[in-house]
C-alpha cells in the first residue's frame, strides 16, 4: 500500500498540527490533569491515522477486459435506473451510482479503455452524496470515454464533506482501463451511465471495488 500524492500535503499539515499540539499539552498541562493531554494523544494520533488512511492507495489486480467495465471507485451501489441525461447524451441511459464513504480508497480509475471525447468541471452544491439530486446540483466532474463498443459517462461527485474534485483526463487523451482517473477528497459519490443495452452485473447495497469488480458487460 501507498499514499496517493494529493495527500502528501494535508498529511503533513495534520502530521504538524498532531506534534505540535501534543509537545504544547504535555508541557503546559498540570500533572493533576495529565490524564487529559493523554486522551487528546490517543483521540488525535487515531485522526492522524485515520488521514492516513484515506489517502492510501492498495496495490491490486486489477479487471482488464475489453468486454467488461468494471467500477470506477470503491463503495457501496446505491442506484441503478434508467435515467435521462442532460449534459452529453441527451438521451436515456443506464445509471449506476457508487456512494464512497470517508472510510472507502479514494482514488478513481477509468472503467473501459479509449479516448477520452468530454471533460468538464462544474460547481455546485454540497448536498449528501446519496441525495438523488446531487448528481446534477452538486460540485462534479463529468468524463465521457468512447470505448470500442460504445462512450461511457463517469462523474466524479462531491459530497456533504468533500469539497475537492481531482480529475487527470484531458480531451483527446488515450486512456487505459484501470488506470488512475482522478481522486476526490472525503465522503462522495461516483455515477456511470452507460448504453441502456449494456448488461447490469451488480445489485443495490453491493460493496464494490475500483478496479476489480464488474459492474456491466457489453
Amino acid at each position: 500500500m501507498t499514499v496517493h500524492k494529493e495527500g502528501y500535503q494535508t498529511i503533513a499539515l495534520c502530521g504538524l498540527f498532531f506534534v505540535i499540539i501534543n509537545i504544547v499539552l504535555f508541557y503546559f498541562l498540570p500533572y493533576s490533569v495529565s490524564w487529559l493531554a493523554w486522551i487528546i494523544f490517543i483521540l488525535s494520533f487515531f485522526f492522524f491515522l485515520f488521514i492516513i488512511s484515506f489517502f492510501r492507495v492498495p496495490k491490486r489486480v486489477l479487471t482488464i477486459d475489453e468486454t467488461k467495465i468494471v467500477a470506477p471507485a470503491d463503495g457501496k451501489v446505491v442506484v441503478i435506473e434508467e435515467t435521462v441525461d442532460e449534459e452529453y447524451f441527451k438521451d436515456k441511459r443506464l445509471q449506476i451510482s457508487i456512494f464512497m464513504s470517508p472510510a472507502n480508497v479514494h482514488q478513481n480509475l477509468n472503467p473501459v479503455s479509449g479516448e477520452v471525447v468530454y471533460s468538464q468541471y462544474h460547481k455546485g452544491k454540497y448536498l449528501v452524496a446519496w441525495d438523488p439530486k446531487s448528481s446534477t446540483h452538486n460540485e462534479r466532474h463529468t468524463v465521457v470515454i468512447q470505448n470500442g463498443n460504445a462512450p461511457v459517462l463517469v462523474k466524479q461527485i462531491a459530497g456533504a464533506v468533500a469539497r475537492r474534485i481531482v480529475n487527470y483526463l484531458k480531451p483527446g487523451q488515450k486512456v487505459q482501463q484501470g488506470a488512475e482517473m482522478g481522486f476526490i477528497k472525503f465522503g462522495s459519490r461516483v455515477d456511470v451511465l452507460l448504453p441502456p443495452a449494456a448488461k447490469i452485473h451488480v445489485q443495490l447495497k453491493q460493496v464494490v471495488k475500483g478496479g476489480i469488480t464488474v459492474l456491466a458487460s457489453w
